[in-house]
């Protein structure tokens, strides 16, 4: 068995759950790499990584490059004198950074790769309609999650799971991959698979607002996908029009329902408790909103204190 010294990069708590278990395995984490610290929120407080949270918690050596180029980092880099690095979940690495390693640099993806490359490949997964997802393990080459795969680990994603749910199930996963790649590469046996491109791959793209937002004409289960698959995080959103006022709404779960009708796409139906809008092929039932300036609540909560006209709609 190799001795390994591990240099390991991340951001999210995604990445936590893997260095963690790195650090439990007793595995030599001689360094964390994670982003400078930045404000965030309505106070714009610094905000710490949650992988530097943890790498302070654990006494870690921790750095944070602005610019992964500098003569300074590198230097930094070279010093803590690891033999691999393992990245999650952080940005892409120059070669010089890359390459630095005697055992290489590989990174754990939130995909069976080659699908779904890219930023959001949990939510993409459920947006699509997977029905199956997994994590790979792969060194990192010069382009985005292209490189010779290590491992793969697949996992089935549920008919109502959200993104986050999915997240919390693939760190574990991952974490597991991780261990098992550590073995190969201390075991000098990392047999690796190329890549194959191919016309039917998918793209994790970035998720941005436009992307975010529910086009209502779609069919009601595409339109639950995409709402389960930004849940609770960055959140499906859209317009409603009530009371002669448009104001943008985030729906964080819902339920399809198959029926033919007459309504125009968009339309509400109100009772006391419950709320479904009208879509092609059917109803989409809200079950947890939020208004602008409100905490989200369960749909049956809102409708206690807050009123719909007739005229009330989504769109």
């Amino acid at each position: 068995m190799k001795p390994l010294r591990i240099v390991f990069m991340g951001t999210p708590d995604f990445a936590v759950g893997i260095l963690d278990a790195i650090f439990t395995h007793k595995y030599s984490v001689v360094g964390v790499i994670t982003v400078a610290d930045k404000p965030a929120g309505r106070g714009q407080k610094v905000k710490y990584s949650a992988v530097k949270e943890y790498a302070l918690a654990h006494q870690l050596p921790l750095l944070q490059p602005t610019n992964l180029k500098d003569e300074s980092f590198l230097t930094e880099l070279a010093a803590l004198n690891a033999n691999l690095q393992v990245v999650v979940a952080f940005r892409m690495l120059p070669k010089v950074v890359w390459a630095m390693p005697q055992y290489g640099t590989f990174n754990l993806h939130a995909s069976l790769l080659p699908q779904y490359r890219g930023a959001a490949p949990i939510n993409w997964a459920i947006i699509n309609g997977e029905t199956e997802t997994g994590v790979t393990s792969f060194f990192i080459d010069d382009k985005i999650d292209t490189g010779a795969m290590l491992l793969h680990a697949k996992t089935p994603i549920g008919l109502n799971e959200t993104a986050g749910e999915l997240h919390d199930r693939l760190m574990e996963l991952g974490a597991q991959t991780v261990i098992e790649t550590l073995q190969l590469i201390a075991k000098d046996n990392p047999q690796t698979q190329v890549q194959v491109d191919s016309s039917e791959l998918k793209t994790a793209h970035k998720l941005n607002k436009e992307n975010c937002k529910i086009d209502w004409t779609q069919p009601g289960q595409s339109i639950h996908n995409l709402i389960r698959g930004l849940s609770p995080y960055p959140v499906a959103w859209c317009h409603l029009f009530n009371n002669k006022q448009e104001s943008a709404i985030k729906i964080y779960s819902a339920q399809f329902e198959l029926e033919q009708h007459q309504l125009n796409v968009g339309t509400l139906i109100v009772d006391k408790k419950t709320l479904k809008v009208a879509v092609c092929n059917g109803f989409v039932s809200l079950l947890q909103v939020q208004l602008p300036g409100k905490n989200k609540m369960m749909v049956s909560d809102l409708l206690n204190g807050y009123t719909l006209d007739h005229t009330a709609r989504l769109y």
